[in-house]
């Protein structure tokens, strides 16, 4: 027996019919087409289905739909405006830290997590997906320079060494 919910995707509100047992992974991606959040691992792992629910990130395979019901969620899709990309997708697009990218909007919205609201565990698990060592350097660089800009202007700004 499907339930209406209503959920407020990156600014829009969205009253849909799922399952009770619909992830809300696949309420984002088959009902309301918004592919950018993605489906890695299925034992919620790898973090590339990562989203923001009011603010704070968490792995959509992991919350029912029906659990969201109500709530505010970020996808990579919301994080531009109309001006063009956040500051923190230009960063990664301008030092390369995007590897084969299918984990990259993941990472993103648990570093803008991160950005805005640091915490102490900060150092030991920065991003909380599981990735290819190789650009791990470059996202580092790229988010230490941007941390410190964004928190001194109070805006997304890409902050290059």
């Amino acid at each position: 027996m499907k339930k209406s919910i209503t959920l407020t995707v990156n600014g829009t509100a969205h009253t849909i019919e799922v399952e009770p047992r619909t992830l809300l992974v696949h309420a984002i991606r088959e009902i309301l087409n918004l592919t950018g959040t993605h489906v890695g691992c299925d034992t919620s792992s790898c973090g590339a289905c990562t989203i923001l629910i009011e603010g704070k990130s968490a792995k959509s395979c992991t919350v029912l739909a029906v659990q969201a019901n109500g709530k505010s969620i970020t996808t990579v899709e919301g994080l531009a405006t109309a001006e063009g990309l956040h500051a923190l997708q230009e960063g990664f697009h301008l030092n390369h830290a995007l590897h084969c990218g299918f984990c990259t909007p993941g990472m993103m919205l648990r570093a803008v997590e991160l950005l805005e609201k640091p915490q102490p565990q900060r150092r030991r698990d920065p991003l909380g997906n599981i990735r290819q060592p190789v650009p791990l350097h470059r996202i580092q660089q790229y988010r230490q320079g941007h941390s410190i800009r964004f928190r001194q202007d109070g805006r997304p700004r890409i902050a290059l060494h």
